[in-house]
């Protein structure tokens, strides 16, 4: 279990609003809940989202599943760090469609640096909801200053 965000001094509304910007911003991430360890995001799906067959694109869900894994590590950190991702092992379960994908991550072990999470993307259709994907995460935690020197 995640431990208590306590030394975070983000508000939630920041983290949202910081949330989404850059590339999520262009794919149309917006967000939509976040608690302490726990971040949920959502796509409505366009044709730019497509890819051949009609199916929305493996990298479109992976991409949720990593940054929405990222904001729900986030919650947790202290203000003086930020996250990375690691590694991350998705499984897609079946074909996405419908008229929205929704991501719901959460953080399942935190340690002093590392954090592993698990992001689960459903494809939303006329008020039903199917998981498509499964992915298993690894973050860090690291400085700002460390990261800058680089």
């Amino acid at each position: 279990m995640p431990k208590k965000p306590g030394k975070n001094k983000y508000s939630p509304h920041f983290l949202k609003r910081d949330a989404v910007q850059g590339f999520t911003e262009y794919c149309g991430l917006t967000s939509v809940s976040m608690e302490p360890g726990r971040f949920v995001t959502r796509i409505k799906i366009e044709k730019h989202h497509l890819q051949q067959d009609g199916f929305v694109h493996a990298g479109v869900i992976a991409t949720m599943a990593d940054h929405t894994a990222g904001y729900a590590s986030f919650t947790l950190i202290p203000e003086d760090k930020v996250i990375l991702t690691v590694e991350y092992k998705i499984n897609f379960l079946r074909p996405a469609s419908g008229d929205f994908l929704e991501c719901r991550a959460k953080v399942i072990n935190q340690g002093k640096s590392i954090l592993v999470c698990e992001s689960e993307v459903y494809s939303i259709a006329e008020g039903n909801e199917d998981m498509v994907a499964k992915a298993m995460l690894t973050m860090a935690s690291v400085s700002k200053e460390r990261v800058r020197e680089k």
